[in-house]
């Protein structure tokens, strides 16, 4: 008295265990596509028995390897391989330890969506990329879950940059299709922070010495009265040479240079360059002063008349 259509389809678990095969081993042309993303190639026979399970969709699988139990979760690209084999990634069959030819159990899993996800990472060249979440995010659109643990490899510029999944959230795998994940990475492996040594002896000491005097050479001499800046002049008629005294001088009447003190002084809105300009010698002025003094040069009287 009941019809069939009052009890709704109970979805039922694909499982079957094939033969795993790298991607290398495909008859046909090479294809890159299945070796930069996270799908495998099933057999035909596959695809008819998924349908008559009524499975969810997207088709995502738990990928087990019995020997080692090893476990990474996939999506798939095509049911085009042959009938009891499967074609996997290289990537994929070095996280799962398998060799060629052997035997992988599949099943149809049903994942929650990726709210984030951490990465670390296994080469300090990656820090080189100047965007690195775009280049993710690029190379995870041939990926279908993320697993905690697997290392994926994602082909940026014709170099491969492997990273660890240190973390997906909120689950352990996670499907990445159609979602919003905030994404986050670790330092990379061997990645180390460079000390800064304070004023401290070697090379980074004296850089940064030599750094501050040249600073101190920025500032601008002082204005107005400054005392004992007159020279001096010897008796004997010699010029003064110029020494270390004179250059020590100098230095002394210019402003001190501290390093962390701003400048309060600055109105928003305007730079300041500090140069150090020579000042204009007047023409005049360099005529007047040409005659050197000379000492005891006078002219003599006597009181006698000749």
């Amino acid at each position: 008295m009941f019809g069939f259509s009052m009890f709704h389809d109970i979805s039922r678990r694909f499982e079957t265990t094939y033969c795993c095969y790298s991607v290398s081993m495909l008859p046909g042309n090479e294809r890159q596509d299945v070796e930069r993303g996270g799908k495998i190639i099933m057999p035909p026979s596959a695809l008819e028995q998924l349908t008559r399970l009524n499975i969810e969709y997207p088709m995502l699988f738990k990928l087990t390897n019995k020997k080692t139990k090893r476990v990474t979760h996939c999506g798939v690209l095509e049911f085009i391989a042959d009938e009891g084999k499967v074609y996997l990634p290289h990537w994929m069959m070095h996280n799962l330890v398998l060799e060629e030819g052997s035997p992988l159990q599949i099943e149809s899993v049903s994942l929650p969506v990726a709210t984030f996800s951490r990465f670390q990472p296994f080469s300090v060249d990656f820090l080189d990329i100047t965007n690195p979440k775009a280049v993710l995010e690029n190379g995870l659109r041939n990926f279908a879950c993320l697993t905690t643990g697997d290392v994926i490899a994602i082909k940026y510029n014709s170099k491969l940059y492997e990273m660890c999944v240190l973390e997906t959230k909120p689950g352990n795998a996670v499907t990445i299709i159609e979602c919003d994940m905030n994404v986050e990475f670790a330092p990379p492996v061997g990645y180390k922070e460079h000390e800064h040594i304070p004023g401290g002896s070697g090379a980074g000491g004296s850089q940064s010495k030599q750094q501050e005097d040249d600073l101190a050479a920025l500032m601008p001499e002082p204005r107005g009265f400054v005392a004992f800046k007159g020279e001096g002049n010897r008796l004997d008629g010699k010029k003064k040479k110029a020494g270390k005294d004179s250059a020590q001088d100098d230095d002394k009447t210019r402003q001190a240079y501290v390093r962390g003190i701003p400048d309060y002084d600055y109105n928003i809105g305007t730079l300041r360059f500090l140069r150090t300009l020579k000042p204009a010698v007047n023409v005049k002025e360099e005529k007047d002063d040409s005659d050197p003094f000379e000492a005891f040069k006078g002219q003599g009287f006597t009181l006698r008349k000749s």
